[in-house]
């Protein structure tokens, strides 16, 4: 099974905007074509679509927190592609939600909300994408985005940070039973990143110290993290599955 380095059918879950988009590009600049997934963000998805160079890309709609949502995705998905090579799955939800001020009712509803996007949609998505690999014999990669806070806690955000930890196992435990297959599966851990969403976190008071976090005193962006994307869905990747690539600017260090 030889996976081409370009002209595949790539799905990205969460690609209306910010690390998504910048997904998407890389993959539609490397000659691939793309299924670009949105959840509520239609215009934005649009936009994402649109601004996408090459052919032969399509837009897919659905709320993946749903099991029958998710499996709808993917086979449109695999529908308007012919079938898929790679998975990119980034759709994630991160709400703020400190034990000390939340109250239980919304506490129980953040966490169901964080595993049934962040963890189950992943999980979905990836029974449905390796399971079309297998039966077309092609094998393929599966890539997915976590998160430092899997490592580094994330204490106004603990639903993330533990759903993020659930995706690398996940993966791991994944790249050991479709490695048969000819599917490689890795993630990708970042730590801050620059996209819209915390463009007021990053002007605001406390972007010195989010960026003095790394010792390059700098936050990554959206490109940077991207393009690891880029490489662990690459044929050259395939003895990197099973791996959880740290992208911090070495502001967290792991042994």
């Amino acid at each position: 099974m030889n996976l081409p380095s370009n002209g595949r059918r790539v799905l990205i879950s969460g690609a209306s905007r910010g690390l998504g988009r910048a997904v998407a590009h890389a993959f539609a600049a490397n000659g691939d074509r793309v299924a670009v997934h949105y959840g509520s963000r239609e215009d934005e998805a649009r936009r994402t679509l649109d601004a996408l160079p090459g052919a032969g890309h399509v837009l897919v709609g659905g709320d993946l927190s749903d099991a029958s949502g998710a499996a709808d995705v993917a086979e449109r998905a695999f529908a308007g592609l012919g079938g898929i090579d790679v998975l990119v799955n980034n759709a994630a939800v991160n709400v703020r939600h400190p034990l000390a001020e939340t109250p239980y009712e919304e506490w129980v509803a953040v966490w169901q909300r964080h595993v049934s996007v962040n963890l189950l949609a992943t999980a979905n998505l990836s029974h449905c994408a390796a399971r079309r690999m297998i039966s077309d014999g092609t094998g393929g990669r599966i890539v997915n985005i976590g998160s430092r806070g899997a490592f580094r806690g994330e204490p106004d955000h603990p639903a993330y940070g533990a759903t993020k930890a659930a995706v690398h196992a996940l993966g791991q435990s994944l790249a050991v039973s479709l490695a048969p297959y000819g599917i490689g599966v890795a993630s990708v851990a970042p730590g801050f990143f620059d996209t819209e969403r915390v463009a007021d976190r990053l002007s605001g008071p406390e972007g010195e110290a989010i960026r003095a976090q790394s010792p390059f005193g700098r936050v990554a962006s959206a490109d940077e993290v991207a393009s690891a994307v880029l490489w662990l869905a690459s044929p050259e990747a395939e003895w990197s599955s099973g791996t959880i690539l740290d992208l911090n600017g070495a502001s967290h260090l792991r042994t």
